[in-house]
């Protein structure tokens, strides 16, 4: 590195000089001038390019961690201090920016369901537990409202609807997009916040109809729906203020690429480092399997999955 700089510099400065700041001598810069240029395999060569690809592909979002992650899980053998090295190699600076937080709060008249989660983001299986929220999103034309509805199972998003109106056909469109897509049996149980558009008379009845209970955070309590919040941080640090958003209709097809992204590019922790479509794909496979085994066994049920023991939270 401290040749590297020398060489970098010596159009504006003397060498003579350059070497006495860098504590090196003349002669062993002019040596490793004279070096041979270190060919790059080809093997290499392709490992630059995916990083690179992985880098621009998360919009600047990726650290070593998940580089490495993302990685391995192509097939490349690979550590985290090697990561870091060529990171800071190819330039491969992680780039993130400060988002906004707006709060709101309900009406006193409505209804507040109790907090049946109890902070327990990892449900046994998928269809269990949804969690949901808004947040807000800024454009050079004005503000946009997002809803979201997470399987906490998987940590994938199941339902979304943007707006440029925060009313309770927000959230309900929201909902109504999830239960189409996954037709959940009845009993499962929703998780919001306690905001006027989730306590109102009309979205408790959308949730009734579908036969689903609702739960809701405790006021001052945080951590009530932590993933979904880490969800909207992503969102926002990772991809929507990483590029002008000029206009609503713009925001609306960026949005559209994160979920896609999200859902089927992004690795979780609280998956073993798979993604929500993947983690979901192995539980189906794994139930299939299992539903095999009953049968071959004439009824046992002593091959219980370990998968979802094993789930660390995100």
């Amino acid at each position: 590195m401290k040749f590297e700089f020398i060489s970098a510099e010596s159009a504006q400065f003397s060498v003579r000089m350059l070497c006495r700041v860098m504590k090196v001598s003349t002669s062993a810069y002019y040596d490793w001038r004279r070096r041979p240029v270190k060919p790059i395999t080809a093997e290499t060569l392709r490992l630059h390019r995916r990083m690179k690809a992985l880098f621009k592909q998360s919009r600047e979002s990726l650290g070593s961690r998940e580089m490495t992650k993302a990685l391995r899980k192509e097939g490349f053998k690979v550590g985290r201090e090697r990561v870091r090295q060529l990171m800071k190699k190819l330039s491969l600076v992680v780039k993130q920016r400060v988002a906004y937080k707006v709060t709101t709060q309900r009406k006193h008249s409505d209804a507040v369901a109790d907090n049946l989660l109890n902070q327990n983001f990892n449900p046994g299986g998928p269809n269990q537990v949804w969690a949901g929220d808004v947040t807000y999103l800024k454009t050079a034309e004005g503000w946009m409202y997002l809803s979201i509805v997470m399987d906490l199972f998987s940590r994938r998003i199941v339902g979304w609807h943007i707006d440029k109106r925060m009313t309770t056909d927000l959230v309900s469109r929201a909902l109504m997009k999830a239960y189409n897509l996954r037709q959940p049996p009845p009993g499962l149980v929703f998780h919001s916040d306690r905001g006027s558009q989730y306590t109102s008379k009309c979205y408790r009845k959308l949730l009734t109809s579908y036969g689903i209970r609702a739960s809701m955070g405790d006021v001052g309590a945080c951590w009530d729906n932590a993933v979904v919040e880490r969800f909207f941080g992503s969102l926002k640090h990772d991809w929507i203020l990483k590029v002008p958003q000029p206009t609503r209709s713009g925001i609306k097809k960026d949005v559209a690429a994160y979920m896609r992204y999200y859902n089927t590019q992004r690795l979780h922790t609280a998956n073993g480092d798979e993604t929500p479509m993947d983690f979901e794909g192995a539980f189906h496979r794994g139930a299939a399997g299992r539903r095999g085994f009953c049968v071959a066994d004439t009824g046992s049920a002593t091959s219980g999955s370990s998968q979802q023991a094993k789930r660390v939270s995100a």
